[in-house]
This record gives C-alpha cells, sequence and structure tokens, in this order.
C-alpha cells in the first residue's frame, strides 16, 4: 500500500513538473513560429551578433574584475536569453563562489536544471545544487520548491524517509517565519495526509495487523504535525485550529489548547512589527532592527536566529548587520557549522568590509579550524579590493595576530616561528608594493606592523639585534622627527637591551627631534642622572644645552618671519581699503561732474547745491568695514546728489527726483527680534530683481505652516538686498522650512539657514552636507556644464539603485562640473566607481571617486587671511579695474589741457606734465560748487 501511495504521489509530482514548464519552452513543442520575411531574419541575427559582442564583453571585465555583481548579473541574463547552457550553468558556478545568490536567481537556476534533469544521476545533481541554495539565505520558498521536488522521488528506494528529512530540516530553518511557515506546515501535513490515503485498506476488506498498525503510525504522525504547528505564532492560526477540530475524531488535549491560546498571545505581541514590516518601504532596516530588539528581550535563539536571517536576506549588503548577527552567534549559540556559516555569507555579500574579516579569521580561530583553510581566506581577503589602505593593514595586522599565537616561544626555532617572521616580511612588502602603488599610501606611516615585529622579536625572541635592525628601518621611513617614536624605541631598549644603546637612542633623538625636543631632553638627562658617570652626565647636559639652544633660535626666527608676514598682510589691507574708497571718491567724483554740467544747462533748475538735503546714506557693500563706510559718507557729502543717482531725463519735473528720494526715505528699517528666532528662518541668496518678494515667498512658505511675517530687507534705494527673515507661528513649521534649502527659485538656488545668532553660537554651520567619509556617496568631477541630473541619473543607476543625486551650483544657480550621488549601500557604490572612473560623457572624460571631502583649514587671524588673498594693492585704472577699454567718461571742457585745475582721471587728481616728476600729494576734495564755478567759466 505504501510503495501504491508513493507510485502515486510521485505521477502528481511528475504531472506538476509538466506544469511548471514556460510556455515558451521549446520542449512544449507547437508551430507558433511565424514565417518571418528575410528583413526579420536580419534583424535576429544582428541582435545575435550584438548579443555575442556583449556577452564577450562583460566576461572579459569579470577577468577584470570578478568581484564585479552587476556584471555577473547581466551576463547570466544574456547566456539564460541566447540558450547557452553550458556557458549559463558555468556563469552561475562562478558567481556562486564568490556571492551568495538572491532567493530570484537560485530559483531560476533549480528550474532550470529541474526541466533538464530526468535520470537519477542527474537529478542527484539538483539535490546538491538545492542544498548548495538553502546555505545561502533562509528562504521559505526555496525549501518549499525542494520538498516538493523530493516528492517525485519517492519511487526510489528510501524516498519517503528522504522527503520526510527534507521537511523537518525546512520546518527547523524556517518554521517559526510568522508570516509564511504555515505554507510549509500545511505542504508537509498534505505529504502525510496522502501517505494516509494510500495506507487505507480497501472498502470492505479489514485491515491486517500490520496495516491497522501502519494506519495508526500514520494518524500519529499528523496528529503531532498539527500539534506542533499550533504551538508556533504563525499567520492565520486560527484555521489551522478549526481544520484540526474538524479532522480529528477526538477533542483536542487541554495541553494543546493551552499551548495554542500561548501562541496567540506570543502572535498578537509580534503583529504590530510584522504589519510594520509589510507597511515599510525597502530595505526596512529600522524595522528589522525594532524586531530584533524585541526577539532579543524574549531570549529564543531560535526565533532571534530567524528574525536575523530575514533581516539579512532583505539587507545582505548592510555590513552593519552582519557584524550584529555574527557577534551574537560568536557569544551566544557558539555551534561551530552556524557560526562558521554566517561569517563565511558575511564576507561573501560585504568582501570590502576589513571588520567582517578579521571576525571571520578570528572565529576560525576560535573554533580550530585547520591553518590551511585559515590561511587560504586570508588571501581571499587580500583580494577582496577594500577601499582604503588602512583596510590592509588591519587584516595583516589580524592574520600576524593569529599565526603569533600558533608559535610556541619556549622553542629555539619552530615552523611556525619562521612562517610568523615570513609573514611580518611579506607584510611590510606588500604595503610598501601593493597597497601604496593603489592609494598612494601604504596606509602605516608609524609602521605599526614593524614596530610589532620588533617586539616580538625583542620580547619572545631575545633577538635584539634583529628589532635594531627593525628600528632603524623605522626611522628611515621619515618617523626619526617624532619624539614619540624615539622614546619607544627607548622603552623596548630600556626593558629588553642595555644602558649603552639606551644612551645612543636618546643621543639620536635630541638631534634629530623636531615636535617635542624638551621632552626627548629631559629624558636623556633623566638617565644618566641615574645611571651615567660625570663624563656623560656633562656630555648630556651639553648636547640638550645646545640642541634647545638651535631649537628656541630656529623659533625666534620663525616667529619673527610669522610678525613680519602678519605685519605685511596688515599693510597689504590697509592699502586695499584705501585703493578701494580712492576708487569710490573717483566714482562720486565722475558722476557729480556729470550730473554738475547737466543742471547747470538746465534753465529750470535752481542753484548750486539745493538739493544735498536730499543725499541718502551710501550703501555698504559685502566686505567693506567701518573705516570704509566712514570714508564713503565723507565723499558723497561732499560731491552731492548727482554722485549717487542715476541719469535724469530732460523731460521730467524737477520734483519728481525729490519725491524718488522721499519714499526711499520712508523705507522702515528691517529689525530682527533675536526671541524669536526658533520660529524664524533667514532666507538668502534671492534675486534682486524679484518682484514683491513678501508675495512670492509667501508662496513658497506656506506649505510648511501659517505664516506670521515676512521681512525682506531693502537698500537705500529701495531695491530688494536678495534676503529676508520668514517668521512662522511654529516651531514645527520652521523646522520643515528647512527643507526647502537649495530650492531654485527663479533661476538661483535659495539658501535657507536657522536664524542663529553667530556672535554668541561661533561654531554654528549652516552646511547641511557631511564633510567625512561616506562609503555608500560618489564625488564626480569634470562633468559637463549642459549635463542635468536626469542625464546623470540614466548613467548611475545603471550601477546600483540611486538615492540622490545632487549637482554641485554656485550661489547664482550656475553648474560647476561636480556632483554627488548616494547610492543604496558601500558595494553599489564600489561597484560605480570601478566602472565610471574615466567615462566619457558628453565628450568629458569624468572622474569618479568615494566622497571624501577634505578638512577646511580656517585661518588663525580672519584680518590677515583676508588679506592675504591680495598680494598688493590693486592698481589705480578705474571703477571696474583695467578693463579691455580705458576710454574717459569726463566732459570735453574738463579736458583742455590749459585749464589752471590738473586732469582729473579715475577721480585721482593728476600734476600736470610739467610738474609730474614731483611727488604725489593727497588729491584734492572739491565740492559741488567748485564744479559749478568751474563749468561756468567755458
Amino acid at each position: 500500500m505504501a510503495a501504491a501511495g508513493a507510485e502515486a504521489a510521485a505521477a502528481a509530482a511528475a504531472e506538476e513538473e509538466k506544469k511548471r514548464l514556460p510556455e515558451g519552452d521549446p520542449e512544449s513543442g507547437g508551430d507558433s513560429e511565424d514565417e518571418g520575411d528575410s528583413d526579420s531574419s536580419g534583424d535576429g541575427e544582428d541582435e545575435e551578433k550584438e548579443n555575442e559582442a556583449e556577452i564577450q564583453r562583460l566576461e572579459e571585465q569579470l577577468s577584470i574584475n570578478a568581484f564585479d555583481y552587476n556584471c555577473h548579473l547581466d551576463l547570466i541574463k544574456l547566456l539564460r536569453q541566447e540558450g547557452e547552457l553550458v556557458k549559463l550553468r558555468r556563469a552561475r558556478q562562478k558567481m556562486s563562489e564568490l556571492f551568495p545568490l538572491t532567493e530570484e536567481i537560485w530559483l531560476d537556476w533549480l528550474k532550470d536544471e529541474i526541466k533538464m534533469a530526468s535520470e537519477s544521476s542527474e537529478r542527484e545533481k539538483v539535490y546538491e545544487l538545492f542544498e548548495r541554495a538553502v546555505k545561502d539565505y533562509i528562504c521559505p520558498e526555496i525549501w518549499l520548491e525542494y520538498a516538493q521536488y523530493s516528492i517525485g522521488g519517492i519511487g526510489q528506494e528510501g524516498g519517503i524517509e528522504k522527503v520526510r528529512s527534507i521537511f523537518e530540516r525546512a520546518l527547523t530553518a524556517v518554521g517559526l517565519h510568522v508570516t509564511k511557515g504555515t505554507a510549509l506546515w500545511e505542504a508537509y501535513r498534505e505529504f502525510e495526509n496522502a501517505i494516509l490515503e494510500t495506507a487505507q485498506p480497501a472498502p470492505g476488506s479489514v485491515p491486517s495487523p500490520e496495516q491497522q498498525q501502519m494506519l495508526c503510525s500514520q494518524l500519529e504522525k499528523i496528529h503531532t504535525l498539527f500539534r506542533r504547528q499550533l504551538g508556533i505564532p504563525l499567520l492565520d492560526m486560527e484555521s489551522s485550529y478549526a481544520e484540526y477540530e474538524e479532522w480529528s475524531e477526538d477533542p483536542i488535549p487541554e495541553a494543546i489548547i493551552k499551548n495554542y491560546k500561548k501562541a496567540l498571545q506570543q502572535l498578537e505581541k509580534c503583529k504590530p512589527y510584522e504589519e510594520a514590516l509589510l507597511s515599510a518601504e525597502t530595505p526596512k532596516l529600522a524595522e528589522y532592527q525594532a524586531y530584533i530588539d524585541f526577539e532579543m528581550k524574549a531570549g529564543d535563539p531560535a526565533r532571534i536566529q530567524l528574525i536575523y536571517e530575514r533581516a539579512l536576506a532583505e539587507n545582505c549588503l548592510v555590513p552593519d548587520l552582519w557584524a550584529r548577527y555574527n557577534q551574537y552567534l560568536d557569544r551566544q549559540l557558539k555551534v561551530k557549522e552556524l557560526v562558521l556559516s554566517a561569517h563565511d555569507r558575511a564576507v561573501r555579500n560585504c568582501p570590502w568590509t576589513v571588520g567582517l574579516w578579521i571576525r571571520y579569521l578570528l572565529a576560525m580561530e576560535r573554533h580550530r579550524v585547520d591553518h590551511c583553510i585559515v590561511s587560504e581566506i586570508f588571501e581571499k581577503a587580500l583580494n577582496a579590493g577594500f577601499i582604503q589602505a588602512t583596510d590592509y593593514v588591519e587584516i595583516w595586522q589580524a592574520y600576524l595576530d593569529y599565526l603569533r599565537r600558533r608559535v610556541d616561544f619556549t622553542q629555539d626555532s619552530s615552523k611556525e616561528l619562521e612562517e610568523l617572521r615570513s609573514a611580518f616580511a611579506r607584510a611590510v612588502e606588500y604595503l610598501k608594493q601593493e597597497v601604496e602603488e593603489r592609494f598612494s599610501e601604504s596606509g602605516d606611516p608609524s609602521c605599526t606592523i614593524m614596530q610589532n615585529w620588533a617586539r616580538v622579536e625583542a620580547r619572545l625572541c631575545n633577538n635584539m639585534q634583529k628589532a635594531r635592525e627593525l628600528w632603524d628601518n623605522i626611522m628611515t621611513k621619515g618617523n626619526a622627527k617624532y619624539a614619540n617614536m624615539w622614546l619607544e624605541y627607548y622603552n623596548l631598549e630600556r626593558a629588553h637591551g642595555d644602558t649603552q644603546h639606551c644612551r645612543k637612542a636618546l643621543h639620536r633623538a635630541v638631534q634629530c627631534t623636531s615636535d617635542y625636543p624638551e621632552h626627548v631632553c629631559e629624558v636623556l638627562l633623566t638617565l644618566e642622572r641615574i645611571e651615567g658617570t660625570l663624563e656623560d652626565w656633562d656630555a648630556a647636559v651639553q648636547k640638550t644645552e645646545n640642541r634647545l639652544a638651535r631649537v628656541n633660535e630656529q623659533r625666534t626666527k620663525a616667529a619673527e618671519k610669522e610678525a613680519a608676514l602678519a605685519k605685511l598682510e596688515e599693510e597689504k589691507a590697509e592699502q586695499r581699503k584705501q585703493s578701494r574708497a580712492e576708487k569710490k571718491a573717483s566714482k562720486k567724483a565722475k558722476k557729480t561732474r556729470t550730473g554738475d554740467k547737466r543742471k547747470a544747462e538746465d534753465d529750470d533748475e535752481g542753484e548750486w547745491g539745493q538739493e544735498e538735503e536730499a543725499e541718502q546714506p551710501s550703501k555698504r557693500h559685502k566686505g567693506d568695514d567701518g573705516d570704509v563706510l566712514l570714508a564713503e559718507e565723507e565723499m558723497e557729502v561732499e560731491t552731492g546728489l548727482f554722485g549717487r543717482s542715476g541719469p535724469e531725463k530732460p523731460d521730467h519735473p524737477p520734483n519728481q527726483k525729490e519725491k524718488a528720494s522721499t519714499s526711499r526715505k520712508d523705507i522702515p528699517k528691517v529689525l530682527h527680534d533675536s526671541s524669536k528666532d526658533n520660529v524664524t528662518v533667514f532666507v538668502s541668496n534671492l534675486s534682486y530683481s524679484m518682484a514683491d518678494p513678501e508675495v512670492k515667498l509667501k508662496e513658497l512658505f506656506e506649505g510648511c505652516g501659517e505664516v506670521a511675517e515676512i521681512r525682506p530687507v531693502f537698500s537705500n534705494k529701495g531695491t530688494f538686498r536678495g534676503y529676508c527673515y520668514v517668521e512662522f507661528k511654529e516651531e514645527k513649521s520652521a523646522l520643515q522650512a528647512l527643507g526647502l534649502d537649495r530650492k531654485v527659485v527663479e533661476g538661483r538656488p535659495m539658501f535657507v539657514s536657522p536664524c542663529i545668532d553667530k556672535n554668541k553660537n561661533p561654531d554654528f554651520k549652516v552646511f547641511r552636507y557631511s564633510t567625512t567619509l561616506e562609503k555608500h556617496k560618489l564625488f564626480i568631477s569634470g562633468l559637463p556644464f549642459s549635463c542635468t541630473k536626469e542625464e546623470l541619473e540614466d548613467v548611475c543607476k545603471a550601477h546600483g539603485n540611486v538615492k540622490d543625486i545632487r549637482l554641485v551650483t554656485n550661489r547664482a544657480g550656475k553648474p560647476k562640473g561636480l556632483a554627488y550621488v548616494e547610492y543604496e549601500n558601500e558595494a553599489q557604490a564600489s561597484q560605480a566607481v570601478l566602472k565610471m572612473d574615466g567615462l566619457t560623457v558628453k565628450e568629458h572624460v569624468i572622474k569618479v571617486a568615494i566622497s571624501n571631502p577634505p578638512l577646511r583649514k580656517l585661518p588663525d587671524k580672519p584680518e590677515a587671511g583676508r588679506a592675504s588673498q591680495f598680494a598688493a594693492p590693486r592698481q589705480i585704472y578705474g571703477a571696474r579695474g583695467k578693463g579691455r577699454t580705458q576710454l574717459s567718461m569726463m566732459p570735453r571742457a574738463l579736458q583742455r589741457q590749459n585749464h589752471p585745475v590738473a586732469k582729473a582721471e579715475n577721480g585721482m587728481v593728476q600734476n600736470s606734465p610739467a610738474t609730474s616728476s614731483e611727488p604725489s600729494e593727497e588729491p584734492t576734495k572739491m565740492s559741488n560748487a567748485d564744479f559749478a564755478r568751474m563749468l561756468l567759466k567755458k
């Protein structure tokens, strides 16, 4: 009967396999092909050639960089499309050796292999493939597929027991899965029910004792499955309980009901976390972390392991999550197979993270893995492609620590000791050759590996001669100027060497140290005070005095030089201020003379100087200080109104100018209430030509909350100065308004920042972007200015999921050819660097690197720092500097050579040719009346 049931189940499985064949599968036959014409045939050939060329290109790319994840995916997709089964199998095999494959990739691979497996030997290969698949991630779908495929082999010897074994393993792995575990339990029960049906005696016949015993055993198996399932918190538990009540002829025992109610209570506690996962968007990392914390408090190791595995299945490229999971396994479960499997999957998913490799090496040592395997894993780590030079130093140090712990230092010589020394030498050479060539630095400027080597030789091998050789090598690598390096060597010599070498080291340190020579001198004197003779003491005192005298002399010279430079910078700053003031006066004088001439020629105008009362205060330009502003005001009073006003049209009535002047005087001064800083934002970099800024900005900021007041700032002329204060009713509205920072308004990026008094908070920074290393973000330079955000996204999204793109612009909103591209994780960013660096975009070769902005160096003296930008005061070329033309805008009447007043050019009163050799004097200031008399004499 059981055999008959097995045959029936096998037939059903075969029928199910046929149903799973894709519609376009060549085995399905059919005459669906069209009688294509020659053109379609030619198109197909062209496409085939393109695919072959692309396949060849991808294979070459993988030969250069085998860790290119996206390249593996593209190759597998193309090979599957072309039907290259042999190459497809080889490509999948290579990828699976380097990376754990996702559920989708495994299911595609398994289904392809299942279709081709007809003989028993081929079925065994599929079983092996399933075994590899279930080790990569805990995936209920793969386990279910595995169990269903195994049902097709129950006709073979031991087939039923094999199916049960696979189901039991599946329940152990994913049977606790709250949302997907039910499907496995039901599939297992259906299988046992099918066996039960085939074991039933024929109608009207009396079962034999053996048959009766088999029926009872099978019924007990199904009862056990129901009871096990009802004790686990799973979705839709009520349906399973109702099904058990209907199926069972006997009432459900009280113990089972109690366990069921307890599981229901547990399910209610889990539901909020499951619902959060269902509603959250990928990658759901925060939701999974909350779920993990909940299970950690409950303390069930199986459930903790399962929720970690679920989180990793969706966040397999998050190194921190792998690190926390491995730490839990290392410290709590400590099961060798489980721990090592998790570490192996971690480094295959995130090979660029050195911390995961170090944890893997420690775990293998902890579980006493064979040395050759540990060495093999270390070699893989060296080829993993770390993104920092220091990562290689760390992995070498971890491996050297492992090798040191293997050595028995009670023996004078051993194979392990020679291997350790060889590894130290190889590490030094590797950092010098491989790492320095790639990163332009060894990652170990302080030579920590050589220092540790010297310590091992001195303390554990009693070989001070080798330690001294190593320290000599360390000092020749630019470390001789640092006191701490000499003291480190001195301490080693003091502990394991002799006084003579200690004295020699300190004498060299006194001579070479440049950062803290006083400290080294003090250590030398202390040594001689304790152990030295009188001659040693005298020599030490003389050497230290001479050295400190030279140091003090050098410091004095450096201080004098710095003071001289500071004084020179101050003089240059003062000259610059004077130059700007003179140019300003020249510009005002020109405007005044032009206005005076027009006024003299106009019969309707009054006497000179009548409109001086309408003079407005000068506009203070950005960067001007108080002295310059005061000088400008003095010049403006003397030059009169026309030095400020624009050219007037002759047909305008005389009082129109007075009205405009009066209207500008009526503009209220914008006062800011610092007590409302928490509900106010400062908006800047707006267009000066913005019409009615209050209305425009109110429309922009109303979406953030109720606006209490908008205070735009105007100049004395009544023109908008490009910034304002926006005050809200509530603080949360002001915080939300900060999100509008860098929004483009009328072609310019609008800057929105908190309203902070920088005098009280000098360290406050408005810049909202990170200025540190961000491994998931790229910095791209060399972009064409015409490149848009959408065009750049099209280029970048081929290498991963792009979260954000920021094109860098100047204050006017013009592109600078730079961009920052943020990916979901470090893996995608590192792959994008490899693929995009050197790429040509619109005939521009771009440079791509991991975002790591250099530190901003702030000047110690702000005023001197500003002045240092100008090597010398600008020459007096004109109001706009030395332009392409130096046409004089002065009236011809003032350019007569025989005029008694000297010629004025660009605001500077010049000497006549006859007196040009005389020393220049301070330019004579002229009032409006002077200019009027000058013009009336012509």
